[in-house]
């Protein structure tokens, strides 16, 4: 403590930032300049939304670094603002690490940096989780709170084939006890998934990210985004907020499901939008919360997202239905295999409507 003490004389303000590191704590103003995205119907990606969040984070978190398995131009995980440099043996001060393509020594670098009380970030993608897995599994073990970022995130990320397209990868990793695994469905869902990891101190967090533009919804018109820290919320409702049926789905396949509720409300149909970026935290929240987003009286359900269907019963019951994929993807361009698997606005009002048994 001696030493500690006459440390903090000598430097106040760095004193004040170890104590923060040690209890994992942020600095004030943290998530001063997080981004808000306008509304725009040919969006962004999750990845270049990600990568405008971290370039703020970075600088306003002295101890916030990390960097890709090879992939930062591509995850958009390079921090790119004035200053932020490299890990150099000449820059031990720099903010990027880059850790070769080695996926599973990046996740246990990321563990190792958490230990030291570093707030660290690692890179690829989502695909490549599976290499990273083991160290993952041990981020939740340990009760570290490191953060993953894993672009290209679904079937549709495309032309390279099935070997690039996850499928069972969300599924897989929502299996982890402890660790957190979110899928946001526009750039304003990222940040506010961003918000909510930031604060975890004991849990892991994995973002799956898009490649491709998502549209940037009117939160004017829908619901705010903030409702990410829920896991779970109404998006957009029926008139009356007393749905028929409701649409549930994650990350690309949201504005899916929000084209698909407009076509039912001008056909009469009451339905609800629910958007559910992560199942862990929204099976954390109370009953009565979890009750108020997906009533239990209303059993006509469709769940609407680019990866495996196991699991989704839990949401859907045992009657609802799941677009979703049962097999591995095909090689081909994004829009032929959004039609070809189903993945389609009409495709879910036709859903909706069986599940209402009307035609």
């Amino acid at each position: 403590m001696k030493l500690f003490d006459a440390y903090r004389a000598k430097y106040p303000d760095l004193a004040i930032e170890i104590e923060l590191m040690q209890r994992r704590e942020l600095p004030t103003g943290w998530d001063r300049n997080l981004p808000v995205f306008p509304a725009d119907p040919k969006g962004i990606a999750g990845r270049e939304a990600s990568g405008t969040v971290l370039n703020v984070l970075a600088q306003n978190i002295s101890w916030f670094l990390g960097g890709s398995a090879d992939l930062g131009p591509s995850n958009k995980t390079t921090l790119t603002f004035p200053g932020a440099g490299s890990i150099q043996a000449d820059t031990p001060g720099g903010k990027n690490l880059h850790y070769g393509i080695r996926e599973h020594s990046m996740a246990a670098i990321v563990n190792g940096l958490s230990l030291s009380k570093l707030r660290a970030f690692g890179g690829t993608f989502f695909i490549f989780s599976d290499y990273a897995k083991p160290a993952l599994r041990l981020s939740a073990l340990m009760e570290l709170p490191t953060i993953m970022v894993f672009t290209h995130d679904a079937m549709g990320d495309g032309e390279d084939g099935p070997t690039h397209q996850p499928v069972e990868h969300l599924a897989s990793l929502r299996a982890i006890p402890g660790l957190i695994v979110l899928r946001p469905g526009d750039a304003n869902e990222v940040v506010e998934a961003y918000r909510y990891i930031m604060q975890l101190r004991h849990e892991p967090a994995v973002l799956a990210l898009s490649r491709q533009a998502l549209p940037t919804l009117d939160r004017s018109k829908y619901a705010p985004a903030s409702g990410v820290t829920h896991g779970a919320y109404v998006l957009a409702d029926a008139p009356g907020g007393k749905p028929e049926v409701i649409l549930i789905a994650s990350g690309s396949e949201v504005s899916i499901a929000i084209e698909a509720h407009e076509k039912l409300l001008a056909e009469g149909i009451r339905s609800r939008v629910v958007s559910m970026p992560s199942w862990d935290i929204f099976d954390h929240q109370t009953k009565e919360y979890r009750e108020s987003v997906l009533p239990p009286d209303v059993k006509a359900r469709v769940a609407i997202e680019q990866a495996s269907t196991f699991g989704w019963e839990r949401y859907v019951g045992t009657s609802g239905h799941i677009i979703g994929m049962n097999t591995f993807g095909a090689s081909a361009p994004l829009k032929e295999l959004q039609r070809k698997f189903g993945f389609q606005p009409d495709e879910v009002v036709a859903a909706a409507k069986n599940q209402l048994g009307r035609k």
